[in-house]
């Protein structure tokens, strides 16, 4: 894939040259964030707050800094992920006019509000300012399925766009530099109910003699293959018609089966009776006959 850059060390243009891009947090995803710009050319330096993090890195081309100060200032990209807002701020603030006139990349999970306060205070200090967050593990970095959701300077990413989608495919939200972090954490709460709702299914086949590794063999498919239904329920939520014929009624939806059958295997079902809620405050409301998807008015006007 061909770099961002001319060449002449401002990182403009569509050329092929070389960034000069600092990376700041080598966990897991950081490491393999500047692993990729190591690996597509860019000169890279690299900082960690606790040693030995960045030796895998150098041995591949990057150069390591002694201060976040020295990778700042080796920078004329700076890439930021580090462990949450706060330690951001930490290792930030005592740099802001070393930051002045660079681009500031934060790919650190923070809360939409977060993101826009620190869009503001890099506003303040000059400082051209992107927000990422990434919906990869630092094994997609790079490979097929890895995205990265942009909010903020237009500037910075389509200056770095080429650059940037070494990581994955990149996609800008606006100048709001909070979207892209509810984007990401609306996306996380779609997964992690998902997970939640895997792990209720394996507890309770689990009493039968049911391993995890062999229910997953069935649910893998099945929950792919429910996925599909996304687009049929946003059209009916973006209608605001529950009524519309062809949609499984909330009656029919009652899961009391399921809570049921999960308590006779003697296991949690907490994951469920969730959902079981939302339903029957739809029903108890007086909307029994109307489409499961109205579910999204309990969670769009809670009680």
């Amino acid at each position: 894939m061909t770099t961002d850059g001319s060449g002449s060390g401002n990182g403009s243009g569509n050329g092929s040259g070389s960034v000069r891009v600092s990376v700041l947090g080598l966990g897991a995803m950081g490491g393999a964030l500047a692993a990729a710009l190591v690996k597509a050319g860019h000169t890279t330096t690299v900082w960690n707050r606790s040693p030995g993090k960045a030796d895998g890195l150098v041995a591949l081309g990057a150069r390591a800094a002694a201060t976040a100060g020295d990778a700042v200032r080796a920078g004329e990209l700076v890439v930021v992920c580090l462990l949450d807002h706060a330690s951001v701020h930490e290792v930030l603030d005592p740099l802001s006019g070393d930051l002045a006139g660079r681009a500031l990349v934060n790919v650190t999970t923070t809360s939409p509000e977060q993101s826009r306060e620190l869009a503001a205070w890099a506003d303040r200090a000059g400082i051209a300012y992107l927000d990422g967050g990434i919906m990869a593990v630092p094994d997609m970095i790079g490979g097929p399925g890895s995205s990265v959701l942009y909010s903020g300077s237009a500037e910075v990413f389509q200056r770095y766009e080429a650059l940037l989608g070494l990581w994955g495919t990149g996609d800008h939200f606006g100048e709001d530099a909070g979207l892209a972090s509810l984007y990401d954490l609306a996306l996380l709460a779609g997964m992690y109910v998902m997970f939640a709702g895997f792990m209720q299914g394996a507890a309770m086949v689990a009493p039968a003699g049911v391993s995890a590794r062999e229910f997953a063999s069935r649910a893998a498919p099945w929950l792919t293959a429910m996925t599909g239904s996304f687009q049929e329920y946003a059209e009916v939520i973006d209608g605001g018609d529950y009524t519309v014929e062809g949609q499984q009624s909330l009656e029919f939806s009652d899961l009391g089966d399921i809570l049921a059958a999960g308590s006779a295997q003697g296991v949690g079902t907490e994951a469920v009776a969730m959902v079981q809620g939302l339903i029957r405050r739809q029903i108890d409301a007086g909307h029994g006959t109307e489409g499961f998807a109205r579910v999204y008015e309990s969670l769009r006007r809670p009680a």
